[in-house]
């Protein structure tokens, strides 16, 4: 299996054990949290998890590892108690991902509630930039990912010329790329159930962030109808989306350098299997 397919793990136990994971329920890529989610403070990684990782990946050819940004942290809000805190959280996110040596780590640009869109643009561009600053990023292969958001009312990122516009500001000061989220998508109001909705959405994607920047598609089906702005994932097959996406998106060749990691809910224990069987399932390679 050459396509880079894979699902969200937890990490009890210690992080390296996503790798085995991963590989035990037939993904080759995995998404991890490095820290809780829900914590504004955080442990430095653990140097024998690190090293651990690092050489089960290289000998399972498990990657990319990808790890999500805490929910917490919010680079462009108008509370500057807040800001700094994310700053400090962020650049922390950062600190972990290169000592486990993630090749991305995925954040939501946050609200601007109480701000311009510009402000808010200006002030995210300004924190990311703060948050790696000194960080030995450079020639690790490291990127950040600026992932769209589901379009609710001062969340930025709800549309695909917002994620533009950050990674512009930012690209010639942060190493910065795009994740794209097929639920974030369809219920921002972006058609990728019709196949004429999905070419159209597809130029779009090209007409803004530009598609060899997308590193990642985050591939989860919606409980909400489209243009909703409502972000409650679905397995894939069981939303308002159904499976006829993902298999475009899997074989599109336009998305043959992409990761395609599932952000299913795990209700039981086989479901992270389940979402990983489902997307190899709509891929031509089996």
């Amino acid at each position: 299996m050459t396509k880079r397919i894979g699902v969200h793990l937890g990490t009890a136990g210690g992080a390296s054990n996503a790798v085995e994971r991963a590989r035990e329920i037939g993904a080759n890529t995995f998404q991890i949290f490095s820290s809780s989610p829900r914590m504004w403070r955080a442990p430095k990684a653990d140097p024998q998890q690190c090293a651990r990782m690092r050489d089960l990946r290289a000998k399972l050819d498990v990657g990319p590892l990808v790890i999500h940004t805490s929910y917490l942290v919010n680079v462009c809000s108008q509370s500057e108690e807040v800001r700094e805190k994310s700053v400090a959280a962020f650049r922390g996110e950062v600190e972990r991902a290169l000592a486990f040596g993630a090749e991305a780590l995925v954040l939501h640009p946050g609200s601007w509630k109480g701000l311009t869109r510009d402000e808010g643009l200006k002030l995210a561009a300004e924190s990311i930039e703060r948050s790696i600053d000194g960080l030995p990023w450079q020639e690790t292969g490291f990127h950040i990912l600026i992932e769209n958001t589901a379009g609710a009312e001062f969340s930025l990122g709800g549309s695909f010329e917002q994620v533009a516009e950050l990674v512009e500001r930012l690209k010639a000061h942060a190493p910065v790329a795009v994740c794209l989220d097929t639920c974030h998508t369809w219920v921002a109001g972006y058609d990728l159930v019709s196949a004429e909705g999905y070419e159209e959405t597809i130029r779009l994607a090209a007409a803004t962030v530009g598609l060899d920047a997308v590193r990642l598609w985050h591939c989860n089906d919606a409980k909400a109808a489209r243009g909703s702005k409502l972000d409650r994932h679905e397995h894939i097959g069981a939303g308002t989306m159904g499976t006829e996406p993902f298999r475009r998106l899997l074989n599109d060749p336009r998305f043959a350098h992409c990761a395609f990691i599932a952000e299913t809910p795990v209700e039981e224990p086989a479901d992270e299997e389940r979402s990983v069987r489902m997307l190899r399932s709509l891929a031509e390679e089996k």
